[in-house]
């Protein structure tokens, strides 16, 4: 292929023919000379598949940072080659800068760094590398076909993991937790529902909680206290389904509910529960199963972040099923989706029964703005009466299914997003508190 530099040459050369005594001759010269040196600068053009391409840099980032990769481009020939080199991405991996100019000398190795910033969760792949080598003369051009880019390309994958944004909520609720296990010191004691140790029973104390054997052994009144359960099992369930991938601001409801069960689970860990994630739609898309201990968050972030909604009705049947399965013990369900007439109550609603009756059970919902701006538009003409009737009669539809699903015993949690991670967590641990997980 021939550059700008030979037209412009050509140019050059047809701007002088009023010297030549015959310019059809002239002409004919012209291109034949620029003919030549362009098979010349052909001929000296090495091949781009002789290249050799490795990769390295970060493989894993978080939503909202910045990731470098290194792009080793080695000259296996003895003389230099200018050459132009275009490492493409998926278009949200936000790949800066978009191709590489440079001259490398012969038998070396130039690192090309390509920053990225990307935009969505999930894995962010390499797609192509294009490599162009330039004759000395800079008039033509050879470059790897296709088929060859892909066969020279390394292979390399960047997994983007959720913001988490709600972590800067973490301190508050460990130091609520550390209040549960009576740690902090405000109110006395913390209160729970699992024995703990026998004390000598002070003015103040519930005289409910004195234990009369202890009191007859010791021949000193002393009391019980009680710490908050251990060792119980909490069950996040993400319903992936069509109605996750609606836009609550400026996120999917999926991702404000995966912001959600990470920081229930942080908690959840630190107070010594063990934590099971399912995610589901139509099939299960994701499972995650750990006793409690360390490392539980990490491994919840990698499976979680190539998550993403799908199309499809929710098979409620099958997200009961698959808990029952897994849960033989009572457990404390977190299904996070949304309150939605018609697949909760088509879908959810039906099996709901059996899951109350083994399990309990707390829905979380992300709240849409758009219904309150709707039901709260001011009536100034016939659109704003139907804006205002469509927001109020969904509304009406979700205090409905919200009636619907606490007759079950069921807790409802229905929050905006910018306060659903802290209210989700909040829940757990007033039901912990409370001993009734």
């Amino acid at each position: 292929m021939v550059t700008w530099r030979a037209a412009a040459l050509l140019g050059v050369g047809v701007s002088t023919l009023w010297l030549w005594p015959d310019p059809w001759m002239g002409l004919a010269g012209v291109i034949i000379a620029v003919a030549l040196l362009c098979l010349l600068d052909r001929w000296s053009t090495p091949n781009p598949t002789t290249m050799k391409l490795e990769r390295s840099g970060d493989r894993i980032c978080r939503l909202g940072e910045q990731a470098t990769t290194e792009l080793a481009v080695t000259n296996p020939h003895s003389t230099a080659c200018r050459v132009e080199i275009r490492d493409a991405w998926v278009p949200s991996a936000q790949a800066m800068p978009l191709s590489h100019r440079l001259v490398i000398e012969g038998e070396r190795t130039e690192k090309l760094v390509t920053t990225l910033r990307p935009t969505r969760r999930g894995d962010r792949e390499a797609v192509r590398v294009t490599v162009r080598c330039y004759g000395f003369l800079g008039l033509t051009f050879r470059q790897a076909g296709q088929a060859k880019a892909d066969r020279m390309t390394p292979p390399w994958k960047l997994r983007v993991l959720p913001r988490f944004e709600s972590r800067r909520h973490l301190p508050e609720k460990l130091a609520k937790l550390r209040t549960l296990d009576g740690v902090t010191t405000i109110r006395g004691r913390g209160q729970g529902s699992e024995f703990d140790t026998l004390r000598e029973y002070v003015v103040g104390d519930d005289v409910r909680s004195i234990d009369w054997r202890g009191t007859a052994r010791r021949n000193d009144v002393v009391v019980r206290t009680w710490r908050p359960e251990r060792s119980r099992r909490v069950v996040c369930v993400l319903d992936t389904g069509r109605t996750s991938a609606v836009r609550v601001g400026d996120e999917p409801r999926l991702d404000a509910a995966i912001d959600a069960a990470l920081l229930l689970a942080a908690v959840a860990e630190h107070a010594g529960d063990q934590v099971d994630l399912i995610a589901a739609d139509e099939r299960v898309r994701a499972a995650v199963t750990r006793v409690a201990g360390r490392g539980l968050l990490p491994r919840l972030v990698n499976a979680l972040a190539p998550l993403q909604p799908s199309l499809t009705e929710t098979d409620f049947e099958l997200v009961t099923s698959e808990i029952l399965r897994r849960e033989r013990k009572r457990s404390l369900v977190v299904l996070f989706t949304a309150l939605e007439p018609g697949a909760l109550g088509e879908g959810l609603l039906p099996v709901l029964p059996r899951l109350a009756a083994k399990h309990r059970v707390l829905i979380a919902a992300v709240h849409d703005p758009v219904l309150n701006g709707l039901a709260d538009t001011p009536i100034t003409d016939a659109t704003s009466v139907y804006r205002k009737v469509a927001g109020l009669r969904a509304r009406a539809e979700r205090d409905r299914v919200v009636a619907a699903l606490s007759r079950h015993g069921v807790r409802v949690l229905d929050a905006p997003a910018s306060t659903f991670a802290s209210e989700v967590t909040d829940a757990y641990l007033a039901l912990k508190a409370a001993g009734q997980l």
